[in-house]
């Protein structure tokens, strides 16, 4: 391996190569998350469309089939999230990140136990705050990337951060090769982290339909929309995501019913349980009543494809990189692929001079 991609990242984590598989809600659980451990990867396992049984299952699944590190994402507005916290200390996980906005105490709980903290951010200020806390690393995410986005592209922001905080940056939005990891460290990065790019691989556990509809869509096939959630999210552009768009007020929260009624059914979460986090969400983000619901309500628009395969009915989170995939290796050979690539990139640039 070239000495260039042992970096601040793999000795923190204890990880061969500098590539975070990110927490894709339904995407990336046992399986996923253990393929790439194994292939020397960080994998990660995403803990929000899990209870918290089903979520120490899986940590006890991946441990059944790697002795490699992996960490577990979570949501810190979660009513359990203090359970969850307690759950990745007591089963020892290396490292714990954060979807959405991290909170300092919980933070500071995980760095007291000796579990690594890596936020993920969207914007300068809060890399800058979350370093202050005493993050470990931080994932830096530019408006190229899926699921939740800002609008800063990874080219810019990027830099910004590396130069702002002294922990180790990982990059995200927009990788998928070798070429895109050896730019990273060239801005400073100190790893490259992709979602879209380990969904589509034989060890995904999304159908074939779903995988198909990403690898048919082209560089300008997603769109950005506040009508799945209340904030920014990057999906692909299918004809529901386009209904969704052009839905009034009033249509928009006549579908938000009807959805709250199904997620209550699939999970049998308790009614005060989705109006706690309805209201919590509403509080923190300063949504209108629509997407309240369509924030708990996400849940299960993510199911219908990654879980039901209805890439009709459901939402698909995808970054733009999507348009640039063509293949489904596994993640082992998806890893070697892009180490090899980078060393071949860094070779050449050492040649040329």
């Amino acid at each position: 391996m070239h000495p260039a991609l042992r970096t601040r990242l793999t000795e923190l984590v204890g990880v061969r190569y500098p590539i975070v598989q990110t927490g894709m809600g339904y995407v990336s659980g046992a399986r996923l998350t253990a393929a790439t451990a194994q292939a020397g990867g960080l994998g990660i396992i995403a803990s929000a469309t899990m209870h918290l049984d089903e979520l120490r299952s899986a940590i006890h699944e991946v441990r059944r089939r790697t002795s490699a590190p992996f960490g577990v994402n979570l949501r810190a507005d979660a009513t359990d999230v203090r359970e969850r916290v307690e759950l990745v200390i007591a089963e020892s996980v290396r490292v714990v990140s954060f979807a959405l906005a991290p909170r300092r105490d919980l933070v500071r709980r995980l760095r007291d136990a000796g579990v690594i903290t890596i936020p993920s951010v969207g914007a300068l200020r809060h890399a800058e705050k979350v370093a202050a806390w005493g993050a470990d690393a931080v994932l830096v995410q530019g408006g190229e990337g899926g699921g939740h986005t800002g609008t800063v592209p990874t080219s810019l922001l990027l830099p910004q951060v590396v130069d702002a905080v002294d922990i180790p940056v990982v990059a995200a939005g927009g990788f998928f090769d070798g070429r895109g990891l050896v730019s990273a460290l060239a801005y400073g990065a100190a790893g490259i982290a992709m979602g879209t790019r380990f969904l589509l691989t034989s060890d995904s556990p999304v159908g074939s339909a779903v995988k198909q509809a990403y690898l048919d869509s082209g560089p300008t096939g997603t769109v950005v929309t506040r009508q799945v959630d209340g904030v920014p999210h990057r999906v692909l552009r299918t004809r529901f995501v386009d209904r969704l768009e052009r839905s009034g007020r009033i249509s928009t929260l006549a579908h938000a019913l009807g959805r709250a009624l199904v997620l209550r059914r699939l999970t049998g979460v308790p009614w005060p349980t989705l109006i706690r986090d309805g209201f919590a969400a509403r509080r923190s983000r300063e949504l209108s009543w629509s997407q309240t619901l369509m924030a708990a309500n996400t849940p299960v628009l993510l199911r219908a494809a990654m879980v039901d395969g209805r890439a009709d009915l459901g939402v698909m989170s995808a970054g733009q990189v999507v348009g640039l995939i063509d293949d489904l290796p596994s993640c082992a050979e998806l890893i070697d692929r892009i180490v090899a690539e980078a060393a071949d990139c860094l070779s050449r640039l050492t040649t040329a001079q």
